[in-house]
């Protein structure tokens, strides 16, 4: 008798143990999944929004550098003529001073005029 009841109680643990592990090996595979899926979809979202901002960046047709990418990239071209530097950040600045400029009366009377009406 005492044969049978330790005979079932290692059965029953070891199908308990048998549980747990499966248990333990589908939360493993479906956090795996879950986790590289997000990644995919977030990976895939960045990229939509990546495009769209470099569109948006690049409505107008200004010559200067409008991202750090762009930015970076002219500087290491004129890496060793800081003369030649000089002159595109005068130049880039005195066009984004102009197109400024261009923007800023509009702004400003739209803003008047918001501000006037309440």
């Amino acid at each position: 008798m005492i044969n049978f009841i330790s005979q079932a109680f290692s059965r029953i643990s070891s199908l308990l143990n048998g549980i747990q592990v499966k248990r333990f090996v589908a939360v493993v595979v479906v956090g795996f999944l879950v986790l590289t899926t997000n990644a995919n979809i977030e990976r895939s979202n960045t990229k939509a929004v990546t495009r769209e901002l470099d569109r948006v960046v690049h409505q107008d047709q200004a010559d200067r550098p409008k991202t750090t990418g762009e930015w970076n990239r002219e500087a290491r071209q004129t890496e060793d003529e800081p003369g030649k530097r000089v002159q595109r950040i005068a130049k880039e600045s005195a066009e984004a001073v102009k197109q400024w400029g261009e923007v800023y009366p509009d702004t400003a009377k739209r803003s008047a005029d918001d501000n006037a009406s309440k």
